[in-house]
């Protein structure tokens, strides 16, 4: 398929050369005439993917009350932003302010926060939240939110943000470029550019010829920017994503057109293309800026300790039996290990080393 963005991508490797990973990504999602979230309705069935907020109401209440609980364990009592980082399509926000609105004092300390550049997706959000007990105050970066306590929620943004791909030559690390082959199609080619020794994890140490190792500078700059904050003023952050916890090699590039798999150039601007978040990096990164980053559960786990069967029961109570299949059937696309349920991870990161349930353990990633 010719989308415009393609030929616009090709002009630009015959006149500069051969793109990296980084650009190619933020070309396809950000272009400002051809991007993917500049310029399509990506969400819900009649777009490429489905995001938990809109698979049930439950998902975003139950971050809700995580966070009520969360902002009185920490002790939030003062006013504090509340950020969502990459709101979709307002509907995680719609459905946590609606929990959160059970507890009149956090509602009266927070100030919303929603970090998005798209003013297409603003316009979307600002529908969805018109009835909200809370207005929300626009930001086209985190920098932008106000000095002061926070809460963050951040439900598949880390994804979208563009990595860096280097594949393992003779001569080294060398970083994987998109070029043009000779069809004049987009295709995978070896740039000039190495990754220097110093800057090579010890997992990649002993890697076999064309291993692939990806990096995500940018996920974990707004990581470290985020904790540093944190730690600062106090408060938590809450990432949610599909991803690993343990760093690895390996290709996660893909990218997801009309709810399928779909090659990495067969629709530029026109489908998402996204990463597995190394869950490890974002952790370290965290950490790194003084921040106490609690041990990664699974989206299942945190879910179903926080009540997911309860809230589908109580949701279902009276119900209509093709009501209560689809309640059941939320359940498993949200919690099921072979759906959303392991795939997905969820990290805190808060100013206190504190206990901070359903969240056991502290982690120290090295």
């Amino acid at each position: 398929m010719t989308t415009p963005l393609l030929a616009k991508l090709k002009k630009r490797i015959v006149a500069t050369g051969p793109l990296s990973v980084v650009d190619y990504m933020s070309a396809c999602l950000a272009d400002p005439d051809h991007g993917y979230y500049t310029t399509k309705e990506p969400f819900g069935e009649m777009g490429d993917f489905t995001t938990a907020p809109e698979v049930s109401q439950m998902f975003g209440e139950l971050l809700g009350a995580f966070c009520l609980q969360a902002s009185d364990i920490l002790q939030l009592g003062e006013p504090f932003q509340l950020v969502e980082l990459g709101p979709g399509g307002g509907t995680l926000m719609a459905d946590f302010l609606r929990m959160a609105a059970l507890q009149p004092g956090f509602m009266e300390n927070a100030q919303l926060n929603l970090v998005e550049m798209s003013p297409r997706l603003r316009e979307k959000q600002a529908d969805t939240l018109k009835h909200a007990p809370l207005a929300p105050t626009f930001r086209d970066m985190f920098s932008e939110v106000p000095d002061g306590p926070l809460i963050v929620i951040a439900n598949e943004f880390f994804d979208a943000l563009p990595i860096r791909q280097f594949i393992k030559t003779e001569l080294g690390w060398s970083e994987r470029m998109v070029g043009l082959n000779d069809e004049g199609n987009l295709s995978f080619g070896i740039g000039v550019a190495q990754l220097e020794q110093s800057a090579l994890p010890a997992y990649a140490a002993h890697a076999h010829r064309d291993a692939v190792l990806e990096t995500q500078p940018a996920a974990n700059a707004i990581a470290s920017q985020i904790a540093e904050r944190i730690t600062r003023f106090g408060g938590l952050a809450l990432f949610i994503d599909y991803g690993y916890t343990k760093s690895a090699l390996g290709d996660t590039l893909q990218a997801l057109y009309k709810h399928a798999y779909d090659d990495v150039f067969a629709h530029p601007g026109a489908a998402d293309i996204t990463a597995h978040v190394n869950f490890e990096a974002l952790a370290r990164s965290a950490a790194q800026a003084g921040a106490h980053v609690h041990a990664p559960l699974t989206q299942g786990d945190f879910l179903v300790k926080l009540g997911l069967l309860e809230r589908a029961g109580a949701l279902g109570y009276g119900k209509d039996p093709k009501t209560q299949e689809c309640i059941r059937d939320a359940v498993e696309r949200l919690a099921a290990p072979d759906q959303m349920g392991d795939l997905f991870k969820v990290l805190a990161i808060t100013h206190k080393p504190l206990a901070l349930p359903p969240f056991d353990l502290l982690w120290h990633p090295i």
